[in-house]
């Protein structure tokens, strides 16, 4: 494993209790640097901050801005600082043809994977803009580019996320915090439960690589988006998807 320097930072990784988010957070902490898992599973936040080592649990409702607050407030207490955003936490929502999902499922997908990013991208950058220095990572999907069939609320969430993360990239350009995002294709994790076999071989049918991507992989690539190596890119959309993404 290459190291990445993350020595005394401090990461914000919502969704960090399992999965993506908690690859994410163990590079981080392997990288030196320490994890506030945001997270709305308590028992699983308590046990990755077992894991984690260097990590606090903040529990709380990411589509509740009093909430979001609150974690932010006894994360700074935690760890004195905040150097990093990973907007992670996400849902699928079920699959079925656009007129048949049911309306409050649709809502609430876009809810969790791109309205909880901003209300939280929104607490925690100026923080960042206030010390000069930040990085936010947002967990996007090759469901946002493409349009993955019936996942119409899921890839329409992750294509706001995609089409957020440009804008806020250029509005922090001179700030020294940047904003970039990540679209994976499928990994193997609990958010397959929320799908049905059919939807999951398509999606691994997509993939030129014929195989789903590893967690570990795309916790090598936010890390490096998270480290001070990453200095000129901003506002930028990059792709793990073992091919299937072409632009």
């Amino acid at each position: 494993m290459n190291r990445i320097d993350l020595a005394g930072r401090v990461a914000i990784v919502t969704g960090a209790a399992r999965g993506i988010g908690l690859a994410i957070g163990k590079r981080i902490v392997e990288s030196g640097g320490a994890v506030a898992v945001w997270d709305m599973d308590r028992p699983a936040a308590e046990e990755a901050v077992r894991v984690l080592g260097r990590a606090s649990a903040h529990v709380l409702d990411l589509t509740d801005e009093a909430a979001i607050g609150g974690a932010l407030a006894t994360t700074q207490a935690a760890h004195g600082r905040v150097d990093i955003l990973v907007n992670n936490a996400g849902i699928t929502g079920g699959n079925a043809p656009a007129w048949e999902l049911p309306v409050a499922e649709w809502k609430r997908v876009i809810e969790v994977n791109l309205v909880a990013p901003y209300m939280v991208s929104r607490a925690v950058v100026p923080v960042m803009i206030a010390a000069g220095y930040g990085r936010v990572v947002n967990i996007a999907s090759i469901a946002g580019k493409e349009g993955n069939p019936n996942a119409s609320h899921y890839s329409a969430s992750k294509a706001g996320l995609i089409g957020f993360t440009k804008s806020l990239g250029k509005e922090l350009a001179k700030t020294g915090v940047l904003a970039n995002c990540i679209t994976p294709a499928a990994a193997e994790t609990d958010i397959f439960k929320q799908m049905t076999p059919e939807q999951v071989a398509w999606m691994r049918s997509k993939i030129p690589m014929d195989r789903f991507v590893n967690i570990e992989e795309i916790a090598a690539l936010a890390c490096w988006l998270c480290s001070e190596d990453c200095s000129f890119s901003t506002g930028a959309v990059f792709d793990i998807s073992g091919g299937r993404g072409t632009y």
